[in-house]
């Protein structure tokens, strides 16, 4: 397991911990009858407590429009849950640090986050707390963890919002995110993950069941309560079944249902319009939730490219000690132009800077060894090339690594077995021992999750074949070799089928790309013969399906199907059949199986689920009764409101819709129906903040000057919850400047056991260790704050760890490397 400060620089939360903040001040609840409760007090309420009753008209301005914006928060949590039920924690991980940005950059005199700190600084420290807790939960896979985690800062935020609002109100707001939480099953169903959609539902009803809002409703509209509850149970039971339309139905209804419901307990019609808007705001981060559950996205393709190339420089290793130099030299050539322009390119440098200038540095050493023959420098070249390509695929493809090591094992498999046909058995052994040796190693994490998908398959491969195959080509056992051989591969195979064809599809690409490339190799050495073979045998394992690969990119893109199989693998079999040279046809069909994936993975990425959510949300705000409403309230704020949703769901359409502007524009409005659009925040609603005003109370000290001096050799910029970069490289007396860019004051601390070794320590601040700069900031001193920059000069190698002290818990955690 990770220590804590590895898991801050990985996934960007701790797993405990609070933000540190500026004290804010405990509320008392304004009930309905006029009384008051403290903020803890309603925390902890349950349904054996009767709602009270409402006399008079729930007062309404623009504390009921942060409120309804802590709605969407509290909704939010749920859509991370939601990723994480259906298997994507990492993308349900990365909701949660979204919001968590989000909420940073709430500022203002009715921001989000202002608001929350002033009105109760236990709810807000809870909420940051709780929210710190469900990322890393997710990041750590641990769903039901996050689901607690997700309970405990909904709570906190309903505290909040009783303590802003009245009872009343809150009851109105509970009833509404439980309407969210449900719609979250039928986006589940749309994406696919039916089976996922009943927990959350199940999940949702337990909240109503165990609430004051359950009461609250019952009181309300006995015939809204009856329906909304049999809805949520008819989620479920869908769910249950495997009916995907039937919960996509059913949510509709208790969604619906949870609208007319909140209009009833409401005592103040204005309450539940500004529900109802951050409903609709709800509903729009819904829809970029659920396309989180697409396909593996773009970094997967560019990690299977990566991975092809892994596959080539191993070709060339073993062409080369086969006497055929030239072709060898050519393969790693033109993997370095290939690289140069590729998609690929700029995601590896900016995933791994160092694995990628390494991986540059072995290719030039590799070129220069094959010329000059030298053996001993191949190996060396290759290793370097091989494990920094590894770093670069664990970076990009995360969770889906292990299939991509599934196709380099089916690669490198194809190697041995030609080694072996030339009479190499020991080349082979080597091959398939080495491969033996990764995979206990876990390479890849691919070990481990092959065990974890099929113990019975694990040892089909492992104990059954591939130790087997080590033994038959020691043998020279003919007949061995081909059994184990092939179990190998339908292994992997069998693997591979266990993901979805766009996840299988790199796999796929690689090893077609490696067969193509052995069919080169072996015409190189003069044997066409064999060459053809090769050819035919990447197009039988595409014909026979691959995993649902042939399938996927028939769907994806057939025009791009017919030029992959028809034309570019054909023209390697017609070459070699020719006796023509296989090379230059065997270079443009891996190229196209590089772009096969690019198609599968963009066609999967952009799931059909978004759209109609966002089409659906457009629709019900028509003929809403909201709607006129805000049309009267704000012409400005209806027509903000509209435009944004439509750009929305036409960005959606084609692939590029962002959820920030809509929100915005939602949050607005929220504010326009009570009468308080003036008091609205301006500026977006993503993650990036903006500037705060500097507080008169908090001091910089040494080195905290007034904007960027002009000496500085770099700078970092303090987002809202990030450095910027987070890891920067300079030289030994390089100046950096670490300039507030974004969000509230921001301090920068050097980790005291992560710096060099005689290293000063440094600090914003001008302290002399972590823990005198942790005890500063309570005493608000060290604060680089808008318009400022924190000025160091680094004078000793090595890495320099540090971290900002009240968005540590949030991830803002950065690296220097200072080299000689």
């Amino acid at each position: 397991m990770p220590d804590r400060r590895d898991l801050l620089k990985t996934v960007g939360i701790a797993a405990s911990g609070l933000l540190a903040g500026c004290p804010g001040s405990s509320s008392s609840a304004q009930t309905d009858d006029g009384s008051t409760e403290t903020a803890t007090q309603t925390e902890t309420a349950t349904r054996t407590e009767e709602p009270t009753a409402t006399a008079e008209p729930t007062p309404v301005g623009p504390m009921t429009a942060v409120a309804a914006e802590w709605s969407v928060y509290r909704a939010r949590l749920y859509d991370a849950v939601a990723l994480g039920r259906a298997g994507a924690p990492a993308a349900g991980a990365t909701v949660a640090a979204n919001v968590f940005a989000r909420f940073e950059g709430a500022n203002g005199e009715y921001g989000a986050h202002e608001r929350l700190e002033s009105t109760s600084e236990a709810a807000y420290e809870g909420f940051e707390g709780a929210l710190g807790d469900l990322q890393s939960a997710l990041s750590e896979g641990n769903v039901e963890a996050a689901a607690d985690a997700a309970d405990t800062a909904s709570s906190a935020l309903q505290t909040a919002q009783q303590a802003a609002t009245t009872q009343t109100a809150t009851r109105v707001f509970d009833l509404l995110v439980i309407g969210s939480r449900a719609n979250n099953a039928a986006g589940l169903a749309r994406a696919g993950a039916v089976e996922a959609a009943g927990p959350v539902a199940e999940a949702a009803t337990i909240s109503f069941e165990d609430g004051l809002v359950h009461g609250a409703l019952e009181s309300a509209d006995e015939g809204i309560y009856e329906r909304f509850e049999g809805a949520l149970s008819t989620v479920q039971s869908a769910a249950g079944s495997g009916d995907g339309e039937g919960v996509v139905e059913a949510a509709g209804t208790v969604l619906d249902a949870a609208v007319e419901g909140a209009y009833a307990i409401a005592s103040a019609q204005a309450v539940a319009d500004t529900g109802h808007l951050a409903t609709f705001q709800s509903q729009g981060w819904d829809a970029a939730t659920v396309s989180l559950l697409g396909g593996p996205g773009a970094d997967y393709a560019h990690a299977a490219t990566l991975n092809s190339y892994r596959a080539r420089v191993a070709d060339a290793q073993w062409l080369a000690r086969r006497g055929g130099a030239d072709t060898a030299g050519q393969m790693a050539q033109d993997v370095f132009a290939h690289f140069e322009g590729a998609a690929a390119h700029d995601p590896f440098e900016e995933a791994d800077n160092e694995a990628y200038e390494a991986f540059e540095s072995g290719l030039s050493s590799l070129t220069t060894a094959i010329e000059d023959g030298d053996t001993s420098g191949i190996g060396d070249a290759v290793g370097t090339v091989d494990t920094n390509l590894v770093a670069g695929i664990e970076a990009l493809a995360g969770g889906s690594a292990p299939v991509l090591q599934s196709g380099f094992f089916k690669a490198r498999f194809a190697d041995a077995w030609e080694l072996y046909r030339q009479d190499k058995n020991a080349q082979a052994v080597t091959v398939t021992q080495e491969l033996f040796e990764r995979f206990e190693a876990n390479e890849l994490d691919f070990h481990e999750t092959l065990e974890e998908t099929s113990e019975s398959l694990y040892e089909t491969f492992e104990e059954e074949h591939l130790t087997s195959l080590i033994t038959a080509y020691e043998n020279g056992d003919d007949a061995a070799v081909d059994t184990h051989h092939q179990g190998v591969l339908d292994a992997l195979l069998s693997f591979e089928s266990e993901h979805t064809p766009a996840v299988a599809s790199g796999s796929g690409a690689t090893y077609m790309a490696a067969l193509g490339f052995d069919a080169a190799a072996v015409d190189a050495l003069g044997h066409d013969a064999r060459a053809a073979e090769l050819g035919q045998q990447a197009l039988a394992f595409f014909e026979n399906g691959a995993a649902g690969y042939h399938e996927a990119l028939e769907e994806a893109d057939e025009e791009l199907y017919h030029r992959f199989e028809d034309e570019a693998l054909g023209a390697v079999i017609s070459a070699a059949q020719n006796g023509e040279d296989v090379y230059p046809p065997a270079k443009t069909f891996g190229d196209a199986a590089l772009e096969t994936v690019s198609a599968i993975t963009a066609a999967s990425g952009g799931s059909d689920a978004p759209v109609p959510i966002a089409q659906g949300t457009f629709q019900t705000f028509e003929n809403a009764s909201v709607h006129d409403r805000l049309e009267s309230a704000s012409q400005s704020a209806y027509e903000g409101f509209e435009s944004a949703l439509s750009d929305y769901v036409q960005g959606l359409q084609s692939g590029s819709g962002d959820p920030a502007s809509f929100a915005a524009a939602a949050r607005t409005a929220q504010f326009a129906v009570v009468d308080a659009v003036d008091a609205a925040p301006s500026g977006g609603t993503g993650g990036s903040g903006g500037e705060s005003e500097s507080d008169p109370s908090l001091s910089g000290g040494p080195n905290v000057v007034e904007g960027v001096p002009e000496d500085a050799d770099h700078v970092v910029g303090m987002q809202a919850v990030a450095f910027d970069p987070q890891e920067l490289t300079v030289s030994v007396g390089d100046t950096v400047a670490f300039e507030h860019a974004a969000g509230e004051a921001h301090n920068v601390v050097a980790y005291g056991d992560e710096i060099p070794e005689g290293a000063d320590y440094w600090a914003s601040g001008g302290f002399d260790s972590e823990s005198a700069a942790r005890e500063g900031w309570e005493n608000r001193e060290g604060a680089v704050q808008s318009g400022q920059s924190y000025v160091h000069t680094f004078e000793t190698a090595g890495e320099h760890e540090y971290f900002c002290t009240p968005h540590e818990a949030a991830g803002m955690v950065g690296t220097i490397v200072v080299e000689e």
